[in-house]
């Protein structure tokens, strides 16, 4: 029936949907792969997502990759995880590395780790850029900054910015500012603000005056506060602009910088601007986190914010996720105990004990989801609130 299949793609080409549905129907009936699988995605891109579904199957266990790969979607959009893990492995054992790549966030999201390995692995050992980075961060996750490094290098092969972010962190931390430098700058040039901030403390620490204030310029402009700052007391010392560090102060102490706010009041007093100095003394700054927190923490972070992206939800800010497990990581560093940190946290702060709880709660699910859904940005932000809150009552900010 290639004739049916032939008159639904020209039918499908000019427009006339009912008639390829028809065509592609009936060339399907008769057992041909390609036609279903075309039909399954008209019915789909048309929204009919059960009869799709029918002919993606249909398609998929007559061996088409494709199918399989598609079904696997449906059925993750479904909640029917099991189903999806399933048409998943079909996919990925037939070569496709996306599925692969999936396969590895839906056995991390239920705590097994050896199947993370086994797809992640696979995925990126097939040249999948995504999966090497992932993979690298399920090891630094896990301690193995190694293995980590070996999967970042790989994963920037194919330009993968969060991998050369990574590499100069890791640089850096050798003291290799030179390399430092390159990987930031590699990351940067991709507008990653964060990388921009780091690329400019980097060519400070080199004694490269014009190229850190040319990437925290380029930081400060993009919103990063610290980034801010820094420009602002660079145009200053370097370039005796006080409007212009005035400006970038302001900037910076908006979005809760301390330092900022401090620097922006002494400037305003030599000016003549003694009252709205005061203000910026007085006001309790917003509860900005500008703290590093531990690689594993981060990576973490990275890994929920990324399976949650990658499903199609309501993005996750992986920097909220960070303040999150940085913040607890702060205030229970006095404890020897870590078993009632919840109990001894809402005692010392005053704080609702059900608040602690649920901030507490949020916590354990990015560190070992076993097969809890990720937190909603509902439960993100008042989590946030509550760590921010933490913070002031308890001393550290």
């Amino acid at each position: 029936m290639d004739s049916a299949y032939d008159l639904g793609l020209w039918h499908e080409g000019h427009g006339s949907l009912e008639d390829a549905v028809r065509w592609y129907a009936l060339a399907a009936d008769t057992g041909d792969v390609e036609a279903a699988l075309s039909l399954a995605t008209l019915l789909e891109r048309e929204g009919d997502v059960p009869a799709a579904r029918g002919w993606f199957e249909t398609a998929a266990r007559a061996g088409s990759r494709a199918a399989a790969r598609r079904l696997a979607l449906i059925c993750e959009a479904a909640g029917e995880a099991k189903a999806a893990r399933e048409w998943h492995r079909r996919a990925a054992l037939d070569g496709d590395l996306d599925s692969a790549h999936d396969l590895g966030f839906l056995a991390y999201r239920c705590g097994e780790e050896d199947e993370t390995l086994r797809w992640w692995g696979t995925a990126a050992r097939g040249g999948h850029a995504g999966a090497a980075y992932d993979l690298g961060l399920f090891l630094q996750a896990n301690q193995d900054p190694e293995g980590a490094q070996a999967f970042y290098r790989l994963a920037v092969r194919d330009d993968h910015p969060g991998a050369a972010s990574r590499l100069g962190g890791i640089a850096l931390s050798h003291g290799d500012l030179r390399a430092a430098r390159a990987w930031f700058e590699r990351a940067a040039h991709t507008g990653r603000v964060h990388d921009q901030r780091s690329a400019g403390f980097v060519c400070v620490e080199m004694g490269d005056s014009p190229a850190a204030s040319h990437w925290f310029g380029r930081a400060a402009a993009g919103g990063d506060p610290d980034a801010a700052f820094t420009f602002g007391l660079l145009l200053i010392a370097e370039h005796d602009d006080l409007r212009g560090g005035q400006h970038w102060f302001r900037q910076a102490a908006q979005a809760g910088h301390r330092q900022a706010a401090a620097e922006l009041a002494s400037l305003l007093s030599a000016t003549g601007f003694s009252h709205e100095a005061e203000q910026w003394l007085s006001e309790r700054p917003s509860p900005l986190w500008d703290r590093v927190a531990e690689p594993e923490l981060v990576a973490r972070a990275e890994l929920c914010a990324a399976d949650v992206a990658r499903r199609g939800g309501v993005p996750l800010a992986a920097t909220d996720l960070i303040e999150v497990l940085g913040t607890w990581d702060l205030v229970t560093r006095p404890l020897r105990d870590h078993a009632d940190a919840a109990a001894w946290l809402a005692g010392q702060s005053g704080l609702p004990p059900d608040a602690i709880e649920h901030l507490g709660s949020v916590r354990a699910v990015l560190l070992r989801p076993c097969g809890s859904p990720w937190p909603t940005p509902a439960e993100v932000e008042r989590a946030l609130a509550t760590a921010r809150e933490l913070r002031a009552r308890l001393g550290p900010r």
